[in-house]
């Protein structure tokens, strides 16, 4: 039996997977990654345009806390004259993400450590007795005691005011990082979503065809705000704010403390505020009541989203000069319907003043975030864990119910044991658990927990 399974093969899969190898321990460890290339990369770092630039800096970036080497070391060596305060294509950590899990595979083959890695996909997931049993797409099975799903990014689901004709027109594109892979140029493109997606989309874009009428919507028209070219200061009553936001009571509360400060400082660089708020952003959402989660959802999180996963400064001026030139609009408006066959119609109703237009694009890219409503997902494991019972949806389509820790809650209301969640799938639970530096942070600790439960439960069964 293997002792412990992970099953998703993108960053967060690599973390937990990397982290539990460096334990020195009998139990056996099985990676389901569902991908025969790329292991490690997922859709985050799997791009190959070096246009796409993570959005933290490398000195913040990494896969292990005890990493013999971290990213900002790496891409000194492959990258000559990057700075640690720099912001770094994807695609270069993802060639570190790939470089790291083979330094931790081969010590651990060098110690007899025993593991097992498969380019199988997990269909299906069943609770059996002391563990799970794992079906997978070549109709071989795996069983485990504790089992890690680290399932990444969902597929993503168009919107509801799409109709089928436009679907089937092949116009409108769920997947933005296929898109230039198009054969023919567009006179006019539509991007739906403003934020870090839509913004890759655009770039890539308005490079692969350097005519191209360029157009982005979104409810409220508001593009990522950008990071200061250098690192800055932190700032320096960080921790007493921090206390005095803890003690809010709810997001309104909350965004009020922040306006008072920034009123009382203006000349205060607020990105360090947002960024010196990250330790405790899971602490404040758990705070939360259900009906606050809703309100902050609904009113605010366009602007905390906008502020807190900002643009890297060379992308920003892009975007910036794609305005300037007019080859860029940006609207603010809700789109009603998407029709067509061809070049497509997009209603929308603007913000403002409430004034339907429609606008005619031939090809219509969906860019609208992460997609982490399970209920609704075409995904078999998924699906089959909700309708066995074994997980829940977040009533807010975040994900999935969990503890603090994350193992899941089943439909009884109960925690269902050794059964873990890493990454997207925790959002109801923690909100910020999908960037890089809260993903290593989380796989060293669940780690150091199912190594201690493995080493307990293998106790137990040696004892007479």
């Amino acid at each position: 039996m293997a002792n412990i399974a992970i099953i998703g093969g993108g960053a967060a899969g690599a973390a937990v997977f990397g982290a539990l190898l460096a334990h020195e321990a009998p139990d056996h460890l099985h990676w389901v990654t569902g991908c025969r290339e790329g292991t490690g990369r997922g859709v985050a770092y799997g791009t190959t345009h070096d246009h796409h630039l993570l959005n933290v800096r490398a000195s913040g970036m990494g896969l292990y806390a005890d990493a013999d080497e971290d990213f900002a070391q790496y891409s000194g060596r492959h990258r000559p004259g990057s700075r640690p305060g720099g912001f770094l294509p994807r695609r270069l950590f993802g060639e570190y993400i790939e470089a790291q899990l083979s330094k931790r595979l081969h010590h651990a083959q060098q110690r007899g450590r025993r593991f097992a890695v498969t380019p199988s996909m997990a269909t299906r997931l069943r609770a059996r007795h002391r563990g799970y049993e794992i079906t997978l797409d070549n109709g071989e099975h795996v069983m485990a005691e504790h089992v890690v799903l680290a399932l990444g990014a969902l597929t993503p689901r168009p919107l509801r005011t799409v109709s089928e004709r436009a679907l089937a027109s092949g116009a409108y594109v769920l997947d933005p990082w296929c898109l230039t892979e198009r054969p023919i140029q567009p006179r006019r493109l539509i991007v739906i979503g403003t934020g870090l997606t839509a913004v890759d989309t655009l770039i890539s874009a308005s490079i692969r065809w350097p005519d191209i009428e360029l157009v982005a919507v979104s409810r409220h028209g508001l593009l990522p705000f950008v990071h200061p070219l250098h690192p800055i200061d932190a700032y320096p009553q960080q921790a007493e704010l921090n206390a005095r936001l803890m003690a809010c009571a709810g997001p309104a509360a909350i965004f009020a403390e922040i306006r008072r400060l920034f009123r009382a400082e203006q000349a205060l660089d607020w990105r360090s505020v947002i960024d010196g708020m990250r330790p405790i952003n899971a602490t404040l959402w758990q705070a939360f009541t259900p009906r606050q989660r809703r309100q902050f959802l609904q009113h605010i999180r366009w602007l905390w989203e906008s502020s807190r996963h900002r643009l890297a400064p060379e992308p920003g001026e892009i975007v910036q000069q794609l305005r300037d030139e007019g080859r860029l609009q940006v609207y603010a408006a809700r789109v009603l319907e998407v029709d067509g066959e061809g070049p497509l119609n997009v209603t929308v109703r603007s913000r403002a003043k409430q004034v339907m237009t429609t606008l005619q694009a031939d090809l219509v890219v969906q860019a609208t975030g992460l997609d982490t409503a399970v209920g609704y997902a075409q995904h078999p494991l998924l699906s089959g864990l909700l309708q066995d019972g074994l997980a829940v949806a977040d009533p807010l389509h975040l994900g999935v119910l969990a503890q603090p820790d994350g193992q899941l809650i089943n439909a009884a209301g109960e925690v269902q044991h050794g059964l873990h969640a890493i990454g997207s799938l925790l959002r109801g639970n923690l909100w910020e658990c999908t960037a890089m530096p809260e993903i290593r942070v989380a796989a060293h600790a669940l780690a150091a927990r199912l190594h201690t439960r493995s080493a307990r439960q293998s106790d137990l069964a040696a004892a007479p």
